[in-house]
């Protein structure tokens, strides 16, 4: 297959929060072929990942061919050499990744598989999902054995009572056998993060994520042990497999949560999951329940664990990807059709 047009497009979202989402949320990339076979992809960067995809990226790519995985991996490099001075992370990466992502739905779509089956020979199914958010008894009421809640610290003491009765309220719905998560958002520092260990340590909370910045590596490999048996995750702010090896190499994280439209896409993912393997390092990418980390999830080493958040569950939201898998009874799987086997809503473009 020959690539002969590279489009990406920033959807006009509806039910964003006023963030930084407003202007750089997801983007949809299309990559048009000479067979007529076209694979479409999820990036970030919002109105600056469509000026790299459309203004630089895409005059790499037409006339490109593509027949194997090593032909995408191949891409992607090259693409990542070409966009180094203003790439290397954060929003270059993050166009690239849907780049990347619309190149492996092209594949799978010409090979008449779904991505997980261009990764793995058997790929996994019943994948327990978790359910990111705070309605604690509508997500127990849907099946979830899991779920993280997020908290913020403010700056005040009454900031730990509120951390402790969120994981009382989750722990008491979901029982003693559930999986219970606190995302903090970058919000805590080391002296909170000790404070909140001891505070938290009866409500047996599985994991604490994104406690510190992720430039602060080494003060993250300072309170892996002071909070055990609680891990430290964390993972969706880095890109590429050099900002994971850079994690593995200071021992920032117990387990790592890359997403794959920001970090590289699948190629990328594969090799996170790779270097993840050698340092005995479990990973549960960030929004692992959307199609994008759920394929790779089932297609890899991936922990059996994917994140389903609110947005995805709430009644008001955006539907850009029709026939997406949800969760049943607290398990998700991939389907079977080609590619990631989902179909563009048109009508947010």
């Amino acid at each position: 297959m020959k690539i002969t047009d590279v489009k990406a497009v920033y959807p006009k979202y509806r039910h964003l929060a006023p963030s930084w989402r407003t202007h750089f949320w997801q983007i949809v990339v299309r990559i048009d072929t000479d067979t007529g076979v076209t694979g479409y992809g999820y990036g970030g960067g919002g109105v600056a990942g469509v000026t790299v995809v459309n203004g630089h990226l895409r005059d790499h790519l037409i006339g490109r061919e593509i027949e194997s995985v090593s032909d995408i991996q191949a891409t992607y490099d090259m693409l990542y050499m070409e966009s180094l001075p203003y790439g290397r992370k954060g929003l270059g990466v993050m166009a690239l990744s849907g780049i990347d992502l619309a190149l492996y739905d092209l594949l799978g779509k010409a090979r008449d598989l779904p991505v997980c089956a261009l990764l793995s020979d058997t790929p996994k199914q019943g994948i327990r999902a978790y359910a990111t958010g705070e309605d604690a008894q509508h997500y127990r009421d849907l099946g979830y054995t899991a779920n993280k809640f997020g908290h913020r610290w403010t700056g005040s003491d009454a900031d730990y009572d509120t951390a402790v009765r969120s994981a009382e309220h989750v722990r008491e719905v979901f029982g003693e056998d559930a999986l219970v998560m606190v995302d903090v958002y970058m919000s805590w520092d080391a002296e909170v993060t000790l404070e909140m260990s001891s505070r938290l340590a009866d409500h047996n909370l599985y994991w604490f994520e994104d406690i510190l910045t992720p430039d602060d590596l080494y003060g993250q490999a300072a309170l892996i042990d002071e909070v055990k048996p609680t891990l430290i995750a964390g993972g969706e702010h880095e890109f590429t497999r050099h900002g994971f090896d850079a994690i593995a190499r200071a021992g920032a994280m117990d387990l790592w949560q890359p997403d794959i439209t920001w970090c590289g896409g699948i190629t990328e993912g594969v090799r996170i999951v790779e270097i993840a393997e050698k340092y005995g390092i479990p990973v549960a990418p960030h929004r692992g329940g959307e199609v994008w980390g759920l394929h790779l999830i089932a297609g890899s080493a991936c922990a059996d664990l994917a994140e389903y958040h609110s947005d995805h569950i709430r009644d008001e939201r955006d539907i850009l990807w029709l026939d997406e898998p949800a969760p049943i009874d607290g398990y998700i799987s991939p389907s079977d059709r080609p590619g990631f086997g989902v179909t563009l809503n048109e009508a947010l473009l």
